[in-house]
């Protein structure tokens, strides 16, 4: 069965994209995969900017400058909005999981920020706070650590209060658990729940925040991560050092297979070697890391790209989080009812189970393969990027 979604993004739901993994240790220690990724399914589509078939606003959202001036941006781009009579989203559940799937991810929804997000909370290891200018994504990464976490269908739900969002953040700095990373002052994690990037021809929200980051006058740094490599209209932005943008990368078979919908791994290589250059600091975020085969090929082969891309950028501010693969009984279920015939690996049997902090159930990579992958990762950045700070492991 394949669904278009937009005119520029499409994914086939019923042709696997990515193979199962297993990995295994042989007498040599390295991990090695039961079945190879070529041959399963062409490479996902590049990434354009992303068009929803429908998008919609609610009064609550058309009472706040920013709700309008988003509303202006989409119709300029052509794109009806349609003005619901109520502050509630309907017509978007359909006959089944994956219809619903389909229309909700080709939908964006102009909302206020409920409440709760207003009262921020700790984000660790990624930052002090976070905080959300909007919810959802309209990639297509059958990953997605986003399935199980937000409730109902994934529509994405750009914020129209954005002034008082941005406002509301000065009484965290220096507060509460801030500080993990002195160097870096009170950190605000803006990509929890979206990719800024994806959206950001649509609202303009990101322009915003960062240069509401850039004139604050404090010890502070604005946060996000993206798949997406659209950033010429951030080269000119007066950001002042205070916004790190980082890349979400991992090696070529993911990024071919699983992530529909995103810039090629070529392309985001290429956008943080530009915002680079304009003075930002940037990051790495290698994630889910999988042992696929050939890993440490693949995965050496991304770090030679972003070596190439930033030799001789002056004053170098570079950082990388590693994150491995993990799951939950929750995004299981999710993710096999956007994607029934995903080969993606969440067999439990190969997997040890930890909880979170609150007692959540997840399941990671076993101990020996966790320090394998580690050990290469740590080595190989020390290596390739030397001046690349490895901000975690997770």
């Amino acid at each position: 069965m394949h669904v278009t979604l937009d005119p520029d993004t499409s994914v086939d739901l019923d042709v696997p994209l990515a193979p199962e993994l297993s990995a295994s240790h042989e007498a040599t220690g390295e991990l090695v995969a039961t079945r190879d990724l070529s041959g399963l399914a062409p490479p996902a589509r590049p990434a354009r900017r992303w068009t929803p078939k429908r998008v919609v606003a609610t009064p609550a959202a058309l009472d706040h400058p920013h709700g309008l001036r988003i509303v202006e941006r989409v119709e300029a781009l052509g794109i009806e909005v349609e003005r619901l009579p109520a502050n509630r989203l309907t017509g978007v559940r359909g006959d089944d999981e994956r219809q619903t799937y389909v229309r909700a991810k080709s939908t964006m929804a102009i909302v206020v920020s409920p409440p709760s997000r207003r009262k921020l909370q700790p984000i660790a290891p990624s930052a002090d706070w976070r905080f959300d200018l909007a919810e959802g994504c309209p990639a297509h990464c059958q990953y997605c650590y986003l399935a199980g976490s937000l409730s109902g269908p994934p529509v994405t739900r750009v914020y129209a209060d954005l002034d008082d969002i941005l406002a509301g953040l000065e009484p965290y700095v220096g507060e509460g658990s801030a500080r993990r990373r002195p160097e870096e002052g009170t950190t605000f994690e803006a990509s929890c729940y979206t990719d800024p990037l994806a959206l950001e021809h649509l609202t303009g929200s990101w322009r915003r925040a960062v240069e509401f980051f850039g004139g604050w006058d404090a010890d502070v740094q604005l946060r996000w991560t993206t798949k997406y490599a659209d950033v010429a209209s951030f080269t000119s932005v007066a950001h002042h050092g205070r916004t790190r943008v980082r890349f979400s990368v991992n090696a070529l078979p993911i990024t071919t297979r699983m992530e529909g919908g995103t810039a090629r791994l070529e392309e985001r290589v290429a956008a943080l070697g530009v915002l680079a250059r304009a003075g930002y600091p940037v990051g790495l975020t290698i994630a889910p890391i999988m042992p696929v085969p050939e890993w440490r090929q693949e995965y050496g082969h991304l770090l030679d790209l972003v070596a190439a891309e930033v030799a001789g950028v002056p004053d170098l501010d570079l950082t990388a989080e590693l994150i491995t693969h993990r799951f939950t009984p929750g995004s299981k279920e999710v993710l096999l009812g956007w994607y029934p015939r995903t080969q993606l690996d969440m067999d439990e049997s190969r997997r040890t189970t930890k909880r979170g902090k609150y007692g959540a159930l997840k399941h990671v990579y076993p101990k020996d393969v966790m320090s394998e992958l580690r050990g290469w990762f740590e080595a190989a950045i020390a290596e390739r990027l030397p001046a690349c700070r490895v901000l975690y492991w997770t």
